[in-house]
């Protein structure tokens, strides 16, 4: 399953998605990881949440990206859920180029039983085609 949080810098994102995680930790049997651009909000988690600083790892397209997803699950068998904040900010792509690497995530979500959880910098009127389905 994919879940996207989106919406204009500012309305919140970020907050959902940190209350989401510590929820989700809460509630799981297995591990919750969390991904975020830096380290401001790594003490806001709950103590089970890993958090992960993906700019440690230099991180250069959506390709590259998914790999590291992948690397994450197979290093960890009960991983349940993933949380990605400012997730454009790490594919350095943009948003609409992305079918692929959504077409993979889902894919990869159902396969592995893994949730994950995005965060998005766009209006409902900017999301593309191809992710309607997955904002409701």
């Amino acid at each position: 399953m994919i879940q996207l949080i989106f919406g204009e810098k500012g309305s919140g994102k970020t907050k959902k998605i940190l209350e989401l995680a510590n929820q989700a930790a809460e509630q799981a049997k297995g591990s919750v990881v969390f991904i975020d651009e830096d380290e401001r909000y790594m003490y806001d988690l709950n103590l089970s949440v890993r958090f992960i600083n993906a700019t440690e790892f230099a991180l250069s397209g959506p390709k590259m990206f998914y790999g590291f997803l992948c690397g994450i699950a197979a290093s960890d068998h009960d991983l349940e859920c993933i949380v990605i904040d400012s997730f454009m900010h790490l594919v350095h792509h943009e948003l609409y180029s992305l079918k692929e690497m959504f077409d993979q995530l889902k894919v990869f979500s159902e396969k592995h039983g893994i949730r994950l959880i995005l965060s998005l910098s766009c209006t409902p009127e900017q999301l593309p085609d191809f992710l309607k389905d997955l904002s409701a």
